[in-house]
């Protein structure tokens, strides 16, 4: 089925998002849509203020609202330990294990030993 141009602009931008397909895409405009202006507002606002507050660490390159993030500005960490990751949920997954106490590096993206 063919949807409207506005519709499938929103479907198309759900499948930019990573692990997003086709079926899940339409399913979550349908969703949006369906619930009215509050639920999509709400999604809209937090979005927007995201996108206005959130930027990069000045030193490991973590998403933060400050100029530092919460673990390079906590001192406790072990400044003498640096683990490189991909991205910031690589820093998530990492510190939910509790058991890394050094500072990170994000990369913002994969790095190609072949390609230099």
């Amino acid at each position: 089925m063919k949807h409207s141009p506005r519709l499938a602009r929103l479907i198309d931008a759900l499948r930019a998002l990573p692990g997003v397909g086709p079926k899940t895409a339409q399913r979550m405009a349908f969703h949006l849509l369906q619930e009215g202006r509050p639920a999509a507002a709400v999604l809209a606002e937090a979005l927007t203020g995201a996108l206005a507050a959130v930027a990069r660490c000045r030193r490991c390159r973590m998403l933060t609202e400050g100029e530092l993030c919460v673990i390079c500005a906590a001192p406790q960490r072990d400044g003498t330990l640096l683990c490189a990751v991909e991205s910031p949920a690589d820093v998530v997954a990492i510190e939910s294990s509790g058991s890394y106490r050094g500072r990170y590096f994000v990369l913002m993206g994969h790095l190609s030993p072949l390609d230099g």
